[in-house]
Parts: C-alpha cells; sequence; structure tokens
C-alpha cells in the first residue's frame, strides 16, 4: 500500500535544499538539487518508517487515493 507524506523543502544560503516532514518526525534531506533532495527523502523515509514498523508502531499517513495533486517541478 503507497502512503503520502507531506514534505518542506526550502533553499538554503549555501545553495542545497533541505527536506523535512511533519507527518515523519526525524525526516530530513539535504541534497544539491530538489530531485537528489526528494530521492535522499525518500531512503530516508522508508528507514524511518521500517524502524517503526521493528517497533510495532503505526505511521500516521494518509493513504494514496485514485486521483491526487502532485507538483511537477520543471527545471530550466
Amino acid at each position: 500500500m503507497e502512503q503520502i507524506a507531506n514534505l518542506h523543502i526550502e533553499k538554503l544560503p549555501e545553495g542545497v535544499y533541505l527536506a523535512t516532514s511533519e507527518d515523519i518526525p526525524g525526516l530530513v534531506a539535504q541534497g544539491r538539487t530538489i530531485t537528489e533532495t526528494l530521492e535522499i527523502a525518500r531512503d530516508v523515509a522508508k528507514k524511518l518508517l521500517e524502524a517503526k514498523a521493528e517497533r510495532h508502531q503505526q505511521p500516521n499517513l494518509n493513504s494514496v487515493e485514485d486521483s491526487f495533486d502532485y507538483p511537477l517541478v520543471l527545471g530550466t
């Protein structure tokens, strides 16, 4: 089952991107591009959710519905 977690992404003064999530406490990912940051965030989220599952804790995430909005980031 796929689930959705919201990410907050901001560009830091150093020129890198930082992703955090209120939906998955402890998720912090940093990358040189938005794409790289998203890939790292996905890996970190999987590991955090696996650790929760080992402790028999269920994540409080929404299931993916048949239809949802997704922002498409395009490079120039």
